[in-house]
């Protein structure tokens, strides 16, 4: 699998993992699981860092802005991945 590095250090895009969104690099975790599980409820750095004792702080930075440069394609994939949204298209299959 080829993987893409996108302007924001530790940010990369690889086809076939997360469904190739924005993702911390060499992990599995996407920047909106980021943004949605964690910064939208207030959550610090360092208290996402508790969360991922391996990361490190420039890693979850990096992600936090590219989430600010790309808010309509995150919010957007956050809404794909929300649970009312699959329940929706479950409902509709």
């Amino acid at each position: 699998m080829k993987t893409i590095k996108t302007a924001y250090p530790h940010i990369t895009r690889t086809k076939g993992v997360c469904g190739g969104e924005a993702v911390i690099e060499n992990t599995r975790i996407a920047v909106w699981h980021i943004v949605g599980y964690y910064y939208k409820l207030g959550m610090s750095v360092e208290e996402m860092l508790a969360e991922w004792h391996y990361l490190m702080p420039s890693q979850i930075f990096s992600a936090l802005a590219y989430y600010h440069d790309n808010r309509e394609e995150i919010d957007r994939v956050r809404e794909k991945n929300s649970f009312d949204y699959r329940n929706e298209m479950n409902a509709a299959a």
